[in-house]
């Protein structure tokens, strides 16, 4: 039996829900970096992780289905940006490979659920 719920806000979406948590967990991880990257990757990290969030907000906030779709494109564009510091990071031995790794996995679910998302919303403006 499918359950459906009704999305009152942007915080009832399981992509904004899971972009927090992967938000929250890019700060824990980025406070290991050097002290040094604190302007370079730590604020790159942590600027692409809240980015993810923020545009599925914004795009909640929108009008129409069409600019809905653009933020949820804006957040996934975002969500391949925190992928390419995370790799970084650890390739650069910033962190270990084995922090990065359940990031990593945590985006490519992530990355799921916006196109998920956004095809669910495409075919609505396609009828």
């Amino acid at each position: 039996m499918v359950v459906s719920v009704a999305i009152q806000s942007y915080r009832d979406l399981g992509a904004w829900q899971q972009s927090t948590t992967s938000s929250v967990a890019c700060y824990r991880l980025s406070k290991e970096f050097p002290s040094n990257e604190m302007y370079a990757m730590t604020s790159q990290v942590r600027r692409a992780s809240v980015s993810v969030a923020a545009n599925i907000a914004e795009g909640h906030g929108r009008e129409t289905t069409k600019l809905v779709i653009q933020f949820l494109r804006v957040s996934q564009g975002s969500l391949k940006e925190l992928e390419t510091h995370l790799i970084l990071a650890s390739e650069v031995k910033l962190v270990r490979k084995e922090q990065v790794e359940p990031l990593l996995a945590a985006t490519d679910g992530l990355g799921r659920m916006l196109r998920g998302l956004m095809r669910s919303l495409q075919a609505k403006t396609d009828d």
